[in-house]
């Protein structure tokens, strides 16, 4: 009718923001992934309480009782957490930027993703960090020792699908150098330290240097941030 305006209609198939057919919004991904992680490492946590207690008791910040006994440097272990990170990070890049595979992976695990915000990364980074280096390192490595604590890692990292094999090797790696920062620190502050920086900022680089090309990443730039 007359003077009555027409509502905004979005043509069948069509995606959100009148994208392609079958498109994801990709703010609709980290609004949900937040929440999720946030529940799913703080259950981890509490496993790894449990398993501690369980499998060889003691405090789930120290390796031993003689790591225990001799406390925490905070100023040499967590520049020896940023100094790893530091290394592991260069390392990511060069893969990402010179090979192949490296280039894929980054791909795969930005559209997984979706467009992270920076404090998005910074609280999957410290939920992440916090909740996989006390199960994997505080609660296992103790019984399961510095190579079966690194397999564990490793496995459960593994994704069965071609282009993400990479992150599966990548995360044994990772995992042999965490479990070495803990049987070297005795303590649990320089492998989080290092999980956290990798992870935040390998988390923000894959969705701010066209890993995303940018035809696909949100209007008007950034997601939050």
């Amino acid at each position: 009718m007359q003077g009555e305006r027409e509502e905004p209609t979005r043509e069948e198939g069509t995606g959100p923001r009148g994208g392609a057919p079958g498109a994801l919004d990709p703010l609709a991904a980290p609004r949900r992934l937040v929440p999720l992680a946030l529940g799913f490492y703080g259950a981890m946590l509490g496993l790894a309480l449990l398993l501690r207690g369980f499998l060889s008791g003691g405090s789930l910040l120290f390796l031993d009782a003689a790591a225990r006994a001799r406390g925490i440097a905070w100023t040499a272990d967590a520049l020896a957490g940023c100094a790893a990170a530091a290394l592991v990070i260069v390392a990511s890049r060069e893969l990402t930027r010179r090979t192949r595979a490296g280039a894929a992976l980054a791909r795969s695990l930005a559209h997984a993703l979706g467009a992270l915000g920076p404090w998005q990364c910074l609280v999957l980074a410290l939920a992440s960090g916090i909740g996989e280096e006390a199960l994997f390192r505080g609660a296992l490595q103790p019984s399961l020792g510095w190579l079966g604590a690194s397999l564990v890692f490793g496995l459960a990292h593994f994704v069965p699908r071609r282009e993400l094999l990479g992150w599966t090797a990548f995360a044994l790696a990772g995992g042999l150098l965490l479990g070495g920062l803990f049987a070297w620190t005795g303590n649990l502050l320089a492998p989080v330290v290092t999980h956290v920086l990798v992870n935040a900022v390998n988390l923000r680089l894959l969705t701010r240097e066209g890993v995303i090309p940018p035809m696909e990443r949100p209007a008007g730039g950034d997601a939050a941030g």
